[in-house]
């Protein structure tokens, strides 16, 4: 195995039914997949690691699998954040230039977006991201970059997202406890967004609804810009429970059962459908009670989806009636709560919006078994940390080369 790598990118993705490790370098300008593990969760309860000890040994165990594929030793990654814990707002920060117009600097636009930083918020929330939507230079909006622009108040409309602190925390320790350095900490339904929305969804306004084991991350673009995030407490494993509840059978079976034979809409089921199933005896199961038992959960989803919209500053924001009128690109679900047959017509009627299942895009040399909404989130990680990277080494070229003119100047 080879020593570390300096292009080498890695990301964690903690999820409460699995955890993901997976790696790749960048090779020419672009991303080219290394190598991933996958194993079951351990420690984690409601989305959260309620108990350090196992998740370590998850992610141990996930690195060594990516390790071997990868063939180099990882010592560093990019974590995930989400959870029912997620909290977004909008706000806007406001920067003096001067009494005289002049011209914009990037430390300026980097000045403006960090004044946001001291808005008042609980002690317990930790600001994530601060995206910016827009800035407004001398009253004038809608500028994407003010950079080399002259003005003399710079302003900047953005959306800041917002954890618990004491879960972040909780995931960069387990992370460092399992021998890897956390380099950043990324919210994953902005990650899953990263690879799975087309510029054209951003920009029409398009909800992404990242559907884990027990919640289900949110993420509104509008004009090419997050204007909302949040989440809801309800994920896959609820549509399971369910199950096992109703039909009086181990998780696991039940489990099996919605994979195999579940769907969100009882009417598309027919009605003489039946399969055998072993319950402890053999017994017949019509197919309709198994989307009797679902259909009201995927309802209850997407209720709450609605909810969280209306009750978000989104309709203030963009001075709409409704938060559902930013939708004009639709619904995408992934994560892997997302693959159930009818949630897309379930989101649709609730939504009033078109709705259609988010597959993440493909790396090169990347397997197969990956193009699976499940990786969504890793994926865009690697997508959100390799454009990161970029800008940090454009940013910091652009400095050299204005030093090493003021020198020169100075000759």
């Amino acid at each position: 195995m080879s020593q570390r790598q300096d292009n080498l990118i890695t990301v964690l993705d903690m999820g409460s039914a699995y955890t993901r490790v997976l790696s790749a370098d960048v090779n020419e300008g672009a991303l080219r997949y290394r190598g991933h593990g996958v194993v079951a969760s351990g420690g984690m309860r409601k989305g959260l690691i309620g108990e350090l000890a196992p998740a370590i040994k998850a992610v141990k165990a996930a690195n060594a699998q990516a390790e071997r594929m990868a063939r180099t030793n990882i010592g560093e990654c990019v974590v995930g954040v989400g959870g029912p814990h997620i909290r977004g707002v909008n706000t806007v920060s406001r920067l003096e230039l001067g009494s005289r117009l002049r011209e914009i600097g990037q430390e300026d636009v980097r000045n403006v977006v960090e004044r946001a930083r001291p808005v008042e918020r609980p002690a317990d929330r930790e600001i994530l991201h601060l995206l910016p939507r827009q800035f407004i230079l001398d009253g004038q909006p809608g500028i994407f970059d003010p950079t080399g622009m002259v003005g003399a108040v710079l302003e900047v409309d953005l959306h800041m997202a917002t954890c618990s602190g004491s879960a972040r925390q909780s995931t960069i320790t387990c992370a460092n406890r399992a021998g890897l350095e956390v380099t950043e900490a990324v919210l994953e339904s902005v990650a899953a967004a990263e690879a799975t929305l087309s510029a054209d969804e951003r920009e029409l306004g398009t909800c992404l609804v990242n559907i884990g084991a027990h919640s289900a991350d949110l993420a509104v673009f509008f004009e090419g810009a997050v204007v909302h995030t949040g989440a809801v407490p309800i994920g896959g494993a609820h549509f399971t429970n369910d199950l096992a509840v109703g039909l009086q059978m181990p998780v696991a079976q039940a489990e099996e059962l919605k994979r195999e034979f579940g769907h969100a809409v009882v009417t598309a089921v027919p009605q003489e459908a039946e399969i055998e199933i072993a319950n402890p005896e053999p017994q017949a199961l019509r197919l309709r009670t198994i989307a009797e038992i679902l259909e009201p959960r995927a309802r209850e989803l997407f209720y709450f989806v609605k909810e969280n919209l209306r009750q978000s500053d989104i309709a203030d924001t963009l001075r709409l009636n409704d938060a559902l009128e930013a939708l004009g690109g639709g619904c995408v679900l992934t994560g892997g709560g997302a693959m159930l047959p009818g949630l897309l017509d379930v989101a649709e009627s609730q939504l009033r919006a078109r709705a259609r299942t988010g597959l993440p895009v493909r790396l090169s040399n990347m397997p197969g078994e990956l193009a699976h909404p499940g990786f969504a989130t890793a994926i865009g990680m690697l997508l959100y940390a390799h454009r990161t990277r970029v800008t940090r080494a454009a940013e910091n070229n652009s400095l050299r080369a204005k030093l090493r003119a003021i020198f020169a100047a100075s000759y």
